[in-house]
Parts: C-alpha cells; sequence; structure tokens
C-alpha cells in the first residue's frame, strides 16, 4: 500500500479526506438504521467503498466537472458537495430533496447546484448520459470533464458499451469508473464476466483500462488525478476499475449470508478500508487515535441534527405529483 504522504496532498487535506470517509460511513450506517425502524423505505449501501469513492472525488474540480453516479456513490457525492442533510432528505422522501424533491427511491442522487446529474433505477443508463455530457464539452470548447460510475454487474449492459465506444471514436474529456465488489446482487464475478479485468476493456475502445486497489487511498487518488490531468488536456478518456469490498447486503431487501461463505464475510470484515485508512493515518502520524474520536463523535453529533431537522420537513403534496416532471 502507498503512503498517504506519496498523494501529495497536504496534511489538512487528508485530516478532510478522513472526514469525508468516516461521514459516509456513519451516514450510511445511519440509513440502515432508519430502515429497520420503519423511517424510510429502503438503503443501497457503499459500505466498503468510502475510502475509494473519496479519492476519486478529490481528484476533480466539482465546481466545474460533471458527476453522474450510481446507487452506491453516495461518500462521493458528499465530497462534490452534497450535504449530510440532502441525502436524508431523499431517503425520507421530503419535497426539499434535492434529487427529486422525494418524487425517487433513495440512493438516486442528482442536485442541479452540484453538477451531479440525476439517474433512472435502470442501470447504468447515466453512461451514455455522460458520454453526451463530454461530448457537449468538446463540441463547445468548455473546460470540464465528466466523471461516470457503475458497478461491474451493470457495466456488462449494453449501453455501456455504446457509450464507451462514441467516447472512444471522439476522444472526448469523460472517466467511466467501474466498482467491482464481486457480487452483482447475489452473482459472484466468475458468473458475470469472462475477461480477466472489467479495465481490460478500456482498450477495445481505444483508450486505456486501469485497475486500482480501493484500499489504498493514494493509488486511487494519483491514478484519477492522471486521468483528470489526461481528459484536461484531450487525451480523451479512461476506464478505471476499483476494486472494492461490499461489506453488506446487496440493499436492505437483501441478505448476503444465504449466498456468501460465511469466512468470505468474516474475511471482509477484517479488511475493512477505513480501519486500513485509519491504521495509515495513525502510523504516518497525521492523526492520533484520540483525534480520531474526536472527529467521529462531531461527525455523529451532525448526523444526529441533521436527521431530526430533515424528518421534519414537510412532505410533497399530492398536487405538486407532476411537477419537477416535465420542462416548463
Amino acid at each position: 500500500m502507498k503512503t498517504l504522504k506519496k498523494s501529495g496532498l497536504s496534511k489538512e487535506e487528508l485530516i478532510q479526506s478522513y472526514r469525508e470517509v468516516l461521514r459516509g460511513r456513519r451516514l450510511d450506517e445511519r440509513l440502515w438504521q432508519l430502515t429497520r425502524i420503519g423511517k424510510t423505505s429502503f438503503n443501497i449501501s457503499g459500505q466498503g467503498a468510502e475510502v475509494a469513492q473519496v479519492a476519486m472525488a478529490m481528484a476533480f474540480e466539482p465546481e466545474k466537472d460533471y458527476f453522474l453516479p450510481y446507487y452506491r456513490d453516495m461518500t462521493a457525492c458528499l465530497v462534490w458537495g452534497m450535504t449530510t442533510k440532502d441525502i436524508l432528505l431523499g431517503s425520507f422522501g421530503k419535497e426539499d430533496d434535492p434529487s427529486s424533491h422525494g418524487r425517487q427511491m433513495p440512493n438516486h442522487y442528482g442536485s442541479k447546484e452540484h453538477n451531479i446529474v440525476s439517474f433512472a433505477s435502470t442501470v447504468s443508463t447515466q453512461m451514455p448520459l455522460a458520454t453526451g455530457i463530454a461530448y457537449s464539452a468538446q463540441l463547445e470548447k468548455v473546460d470540464f470533464v465528466t466523471l461516470t460510475t457503475t458497478g461491474e454487474g451493470s457495466a456488462n449492459q449494453g449501453e455501456v458499451q455504446e457509450a464507451m465506444n462514441f467516447a472512444g471514436v471522439k476522444n472526448l474529456p469523460g472517466i467511466f469508473v467501474i466498482e467491482n465488489n464481486n457480487y452483482a446482487i447475489s452473482v459472484p464475478t466468475n458468473e458475470q464476466y469472462g475477461n480477466k479485468k472489467m479495465s481490460d476493456r478500456g482498450p477495445a475502445y481505444g483508450f486505456e483500462g486501469i485497475q486500482v486497489d480501493g484500499s489504498d487511498f493514494t493509488e486511487v487518488y494519483l491514478a484519477f488525478k492522471k486521468a483528470v490531468e489526461d481528459a484536461r488536456k484531450g487525451k480523451g478518456p479512461k476506464v478505471i476499475e476499483i476494486m472494492v469490498e461490499r461489506l453488506t447486503s446487496h440493499s436492505s431487501d437483501d441478505d448476503q449470508s444465504i449466498y456468501r461463505p460465511k469466512e468470505e464475510l468474516e474475511e471482509m470484515k477484517k479488511n475493512d478500508p477505513l480501519h486500513l485508512f485509519e491504521q495509515q493515518l495513525i502510523k504516518e502520524e497525521i492523526l492520533t487515535q484520540d483525534e480520531m474520536d474526536k472527529i467521529d463523535e462531531e461527525i455523529r453529533e451532525a448526523i444526529n441534527i441533521a436527521t431530526d431537522e430533515a424528518e421534519a420537513m414537510p412532505d410533497p403534496v399530492a398536487s405538486s405529483l407532476l411537477d419537477e416532471i416535465y420542462a416548463k
């Protein structure tokens, strides 16, 4: 694992990165709690991918770049600019939810204010949209890079191949990300695809494919930093495969203990990327355990406040059902 200092980020930036990783984990845990006590209806977790998502998002300029996420990318959306309360408003289905004004399922992230483009429940439909946005940057000669993500299972959808093919043909400033957690709901990778690595598909469309370890903050950050720099210089797209863990079941309606061996689940939890990141921060004298405990306490309190505020917000009224659906 590469040292954090090799990332080139300052101590302050690394501490902020840890705050975002931990905020993503604690907020995800809160969303699970809310489903279990019947206050919200659904959650798809990103636990195990937070370190990689923060490292990925840190390489971009959210004030001008565009992000088309998929349903496990809550932590990356937080780094991109969404607030803890924004996420909770979506889960509670409130009118002030910036993603859809309470009209979509939870985990369907979007924020016009932060260049986060909302997506459909049909997996990977965000990919051709991202290609189109990247094409607009090229046609209008505007300086922004488009980031879009999906899982390794949904990366097998036909529209993903069409999106990457067109991006390769036009040499577009877009980065395709496949977050490979080894399971497409209950289907392991050996039953999903025949290629050795999902990143091998990049060269088939005329651009580079890279695989990175999602537990290695520095490796992920540097890979994306280079990809973004290349895209801004007109060197075209890349596909980056991030190997991540899926610490929870596919969703709050699933039970992965039915189809994943007990030993596999126990080993995975031992290698929780959050814990590895914390060990690295301590070893490299960036944070002490006491300092991390204080950050954790602050984050938990902020989530408690945001939860109460979001729950108290008004629900959408029936007469507004079709508002914000069609352009005026």
